[in-house]
């Protein structure tokens, strides 16, 4: 079974009169497989820089992350990279795909990456199941944005990762669809057992989850339940 803890985390960045002000303030938090956090915040409420932080694409200046027994900001930055290429998997709110290349090949990448002999024939499946089996062969720009978020859903949760973190996957998009994403999201890591930490504005997709948590715009700010 995957775990996350975070304990006594802190993150602070320089204030423009050169003072130093906290971002992320947070006492404790944890989840297991299977687990949907949904975290919520005012912009600059510094969810953005949490999910980076869990990632470990930021190095906290104080506390633990330990995702499924490692600590993760003691890690190396190449170890760190490791650890988001196997354990890690990311949707974000601008779906972050190869305009050039084609929804199969775009889901496919991480599997090429781990040199896996059958990429195409997995992803081909992953896009089936996100209901893209007739738009395999379509680029970015002949999707629409619901489509392109399902081919960024596919891809991330291909590899199974134990923890899928998700920022404003549903921001650039209508409410329908917006639903939608909502549902694949909440859905496939039910089915895989993946751990979701999902930042969103939406209270409707929130109360989705297992766990809502708040994060405070504030000089000094927490987590806390709501």
């Amino acid at each position: 079974m995957s775990f996350l803890e975070v304990k006594h985390l802190r993150k602070s960045f320089p204030s423009p009169d050169g003072s130093e002000s906290s971002v992320v303030d947070v006492e404790g938090f944890s989840l297991e497989s299977g687990a949907h956090c949904a975290m919520q915040g005012e912009s600059g409420s510094g969810k953005t820089t949490f999910l980076h932080l869990l990632a470990g694409i930021l190095k906290p200046d104080e506390g633990s992350i330990i995702l499924d027994g490692q600590e993760v900001s003691q890690l190396n930055e190449s170890a760190r990279d490791r650890l988001r290429a196997e354990s890690v998997g990311y949707v974000f709110q601008s779906f972050n795909l190869l305009l050039r290349e084609t929804a199969l090949e775009n889901v496919s990448l991480p599997l090429m990456y781990a040199g896996e002999p059958n990429a195409k024939a997995r992803s081909k499946r992953a896009l089936e199941r996100v209901g893209l089996g007739e738009r395999v062969g379509h680029r970015p720009g002949q999707l629409s944005g619901g489509e392109q978020q399902r081919v960024a859903v596919a891809r991330a949760v291909l590899l199974s990762p134990p923890l899928l973190l998700a920022d404003e996957p549903t921001g650039n998009l209508d409410s329908e669809n917006s639903a939608q994403i909502a549902d694949l999201l909440f859905s496939s890591c039910r089915d895989q057992n993946i751990m979701l930490v999902l930042a969103t504005h939406s209270h409707e997709i929130a109360a989705m989850a297992d766990t809502r948590l708040h994060l405070d715009a504030r000089p000094s700010a927490s987590l806390a339940p709501e």
